[in-house]
């Protein structure tokens, strides 16, 4: 009788732990992992590109794996409308891209990148604090984008060339580089300049051979790419600030668990903080370089600048009538809390 009751015992307690191990296994399988494609047009040895790989990493690490983010850098997947694009059919993907792209959505969001709106990276990530910015984000997520965050910034833009620039007078006839992009063409025809729409590549050779008398770029650009080698001046502008946006599907979105969200939000954002962090250290860095190297650097006329650059605002039909003026509302109240 006792052998009996023992091998009920037995047999119970070990259908119980056969019962339990279930439980676990499909709690374990109920988080299938996710593989995600992030794209982005910046080379992998760019600070942004650096950031975002230590960030995926994290990520990574921190859910075990489930949220496995692949960072392309350097155009090696779709960039520009076509990584949109893809954020908006539902892929497992993230787009890294400037937020005029958001534009094609919610034309508003490409005035944010427009001309002579911001003095510092402070005031930039203070406006995208805003309720304005809020309500923008609010619209373009109907559109199939989440903006995971906008905080990213690469710096500021200034003429780059071998004359001192000071105000439009100085720019008058002046051939400068630029994207082909309206907004861009638009802004430099508005300061003076003749601009140049001219592939990045044959921009060295072009401001060597007189094809044009320069570019516009960043303090970082003007390094990396050593055109200091063939322009010996940089006249700060601030005409534009370099800033990219992190989006997402909002299908792709909710099958992450609210766990898994607060981690990509999480890292994205201390990313981001980094990212700031690093980049003031780089211009001063960069600037005694390039110094160094028989650089100048002179300070421009940015009252002229601004007011030249106003109707730039006015040649998108799609922006809002008051687009200018509404952003240089919210970029008053920033400034007089300072």
């Amino acid at each position: 009788m006792k052998k009996l009751v023992g091998t009920i015992l037995t047999a119970t307690l070990l259908l119980a732990g056969c019962g339990q191990q279930s439980d676990e296994d499909t709690s374990v399988s109920a988080i299938k992992p996710i593989d995600i494609n992030m794209s982005l047009v910046f080379t992998q040895n760019e600070l942004l590109t650096q950031e975002l790989i230590q960030v995926s990493d994290k990520i990574r690490q921190r859910t075990d794996g489930s949220v496995n983010i692949k960072v392309f850098p350097g155009g090696q997947l779709p960039v520009y409308k076509d990584n949109l694009e893809q954020v908006v059919n539902g892929a497992n993907w993230i787009a890294v891209e400037d937020l005029s792209y958001l534009g094609d959505y919610v034309p508003d969001f490409a005035a944010l990148a427009g001309p002579m709106l911001y003095n510092s990276y402070d005031e930039y990530l203070a406006m995208m604090q805003t309720d304005f910015v809020a309500d923008l984000k609010q619209q373009v997520e109907q559109k199939g984008i989440k903006v995971l965050n906008a905080d990213y910034m690469f710096g500021f833009r200034h003429m780059i060339t071998n004359k001192e620039i000071k105000n439009a007078a100085d720019m008058k006839g002046m051939r400068i580089r630029v994207p082909g992009s309206q907004l861009f063409i638009s802004t430099l025809d508005s300061m003076g300049a003749s601009p140049a729409a001219l592939p990045f590549p044959e921009t060295y050779a072009g401001v060597q051979q007189g094809v044009v008398d320069g570019l516009e770029g960043s303090i970082l650009t003007m390094y990396s790419t050593k055109i200091y080698e063939v322009a010996k001046n940089m006249s700060l502008t601030k005409h534009f600030l370099g800033t990219v946006g992190i989006y997402i599907s909002p299908t792709l979105w909710d099958k992450l668990t609210a766990e898994q969200q607060q981690i990509v939000t999480e890292e994205l954002e201390a990313g981001a903080i980094s990212n700031t962090a690093e980049l003031v250290k780089l211009d001063a860095e960069y600037t005694q370089k390039l110094e160094d190297l028989g650089v100048t650097f002179n300070n421009v006329d940015t009252a002229e600048f601004s007011k030249l650059t106003a109707d730039v605002y006015n040649q998108f039909p799609t922006w809002s009538k008051d687009i200018h003026r509404t952003i240089n509302m919210e970029l008053e109240k920033i400034r007089a809390v300072k």
